[in-house]
């Protein structure tokens, strides 16, 4: 065949493909983009997808018609006007030359997304024979109004007890009481994958334009912990080396293991952003309102990044490539660990039962302090879990998703409901006093419920406790602890010019009994340096 015919068989090709009209070039919609779905109410509703270049394409729902044109690479988008909430199944047509699409049984209302580790991904079936509430709701299923769409699936499913079975356990704990309250539908999208670190769920891109992160980095860098853990491994290695020798000398079957390198500072121990890609990028530009988030315990995986910087990466990254501002709900870590308000309540009744003050002042309140502040980003909650039941997997997930949906309410809702316990505001010294206000006192500050049988039947006047000061020395020792008013009063005999003082300041803390009258625990916090 001369160069002619080849062109010209080649020209063929093309036409084929990329004049609207002429080839085989089908519309196609990603997964997100499907019948039962629900689209967010009151903002402007993307829906994309791939055609052949050029192909103009009409979108029609809900009496708006909106066109665009795919552009080379096949891409095009259309933004539909903001929607009402709506229970009426309707059905969209996406229409160009070379066919149509028609999505059926869509509703208009609230969609959140959910991701992170197990407890987000762990679905509601394995927890029905530990959660009574869960599995009475996903026993009184279906819920028509209620969709769900989990990452890697073809489609949006509708909520019957077998897909809640395996749909989120905690997602569907916190959707449902959302629709319940709102009265409107609700679309949940989940993306989550168990024993995985934060630095996975963030872009490349969002990872390198963080400044903050990028300082750390650079603060890590000259601190010179990499060099000498790198000396430190060098040193290994050469043993190792002499070790083996030795082994193969003596026909050891079994060779030692060699040392792991050091990573610098900086760098991800595993491929940094790979979940988000693979199961965030694809909802993306979805209309959402916002994201709940269950992951802390596997860390960061970045080398001298902590969880608190990074989350601000994730937060920020995801704003942006989403184009959204929305509001990002986190559960605290670690989960549980605390006591209860009320050990009766079905929400918090996995709680730690209240105790006595341990001997001496604990100080491993590091992990959770690092958690709080995450809540110091812009529009950024947090699902307070210390009075919700502990362990690495919580079997209480109703309890969880429960208050996560009373966050929502209240933070994102503007329901009149409070979203927080005591959260510590300012102190001042008074002589061998310290007088401390909060923020999030609710109703009144409180001591939780007495668990001495003459109070059984309902609040007692219980001791405050959980509160400890120090002096110039350094060393804490327990305080008396006094509501007046809004502010809490403390003091020690021990310590005549009290400095600093803290509460709670412990990875569990079930003698820690400062709520209020909301039910909710006050959050640990300490007033010295860290």
């Amino acid at each position: 065949m001369n160069i002619r015919k080849i062109w010209s068989v080649m020209w063929s090709v093309i036409c084929l493909v990329a004049v609207p009209g002429w080839g085989f070039a089908d519309i196609v919609l990603p997964p997100v983009l499907s019948s039962h779905m629900v689209l967010q109410r009151d903002r402007p509703v993307p829906v994309w997808g791939t055609a052949a270049p050029g192909e103009q394409i009409t979108v029609e729902f809900a009496g708006q018609k909106k066109t665009a044109v795919a552009d080379a690479q096949g891409q095009w988008q259309v933004r539909l006007d903001p929607l009402p909430a709506s229970e009426e199944p309707r059905a969209m047509v996406v229409a160009g030359a070379s066919g149509k699409k028609e999505l059926n049984d869509i509703l208009v209302g609230e969609v959140w997304v959910g991701s992170g580790q197990s407890n987000m991904q762990q679905g509601g079936g394995g927890y029905t024979g530990h959660d009574e509430v869960i599995a009475k709701m996903i026993s009184a299923g279906p819920y028509p109004q209620l969709r769900l769409i989990s990452s890697g699936a073809k489609g949006w499913m509708e909520s019957t007890p077998e897909n809640l079975k395996g749909f989120s356990a905690m997602l569907f704990s916190f959707g449902l009481p959302l629709h319940q309250e709102l009265k409107v539908p609700v679309g949940l999208l989940v993306g989550a994958v168990g024993g995985t670190p934060s630095g996975f769920w963030l872009s490349q891109q969002a990872y390198d334009n963080d400044q903050a992160c990028q300082d750390v980095v650079a603060k890590s860098t000259q601190d010179q912990h990499y060099a000498e853990a790198l000396k430190k491994y060098e040193a290994s290695l050469e043993k190792w080396k002499q070790d083996v020798e030795e082994a193969k000398t003596n026909n050891v079957p079994k060779l030692p293991k060699a040392p792991q390198k050091p990573i610098k500072p900086g760098e991800c121990k595993g491929k940094l952003g790979h979940l988000y890609e693979r199961h965030i990028r694809p909802y993306i530009p979805y209309a959402i309102r916002g994201v709940l988030w269950d992951q802390g315990e596997s860390g960061t995986a970045i080398e001298g990044i902590d969880q608190y910087t990074l989350m601000g990466a994730l937060i920020k990254g995801w704003r942006k490539e989403w184009g959204q501002d929305f509001p990002f709900i986190y559960v605290q870590k670690p989960s549980g660990g605390g006591c209860a308000w009320d050990p009766a309540d079905p929400v918090t009744c996995r709680a730690e039962k209240f105790t006595a003050l341990p001997g001496g002042v604990p100080s491993d309140g590091k992990s959770r302090a690092v958690h709080i502040r995450i809540m110091t980003y812009p529009a950024t909650f947090m699902v307070t879990s210390s009075d919700l039941g502990s362990g690495v997997h919580p079997v209480n997930k109703s309890g969880y998703g429960a208050r996560g949906a009373r966050v929502a309410l209240g933070a994102v809702y503007g329901r009149n409901v409070e979203i927080y316990g005591p959260v510590y505001k300012a102190h001042k010294l008074d002589g061998g006093k310290v007088i401390v206000s909060f923020d999030h006192i609710g109703q009144g500050l409180a001591v939780r419920k007495d668990d001495t049988p003459a109070a059984a039947a309902g609040p007692g006047p219980g001791k405050l406790q959980g509160f400890a000061v120090t002096g110039e020395d350094g060393k804490f020792v327990w305080a008396e602890a006094e509501i007046a008013g809004d502010t809490v009063v403390v003091s020690s005999d021990k310590v005549a010019k009290p400095v600093a003082v803290r509460y709670a300041w412990a990875g569990n803390h079930p003698w820690a009994n400062l709520f209020n009258k909301d039910g909710l625990p006050a959050l640990p916090f300490r007033t010295d340096t860290p």
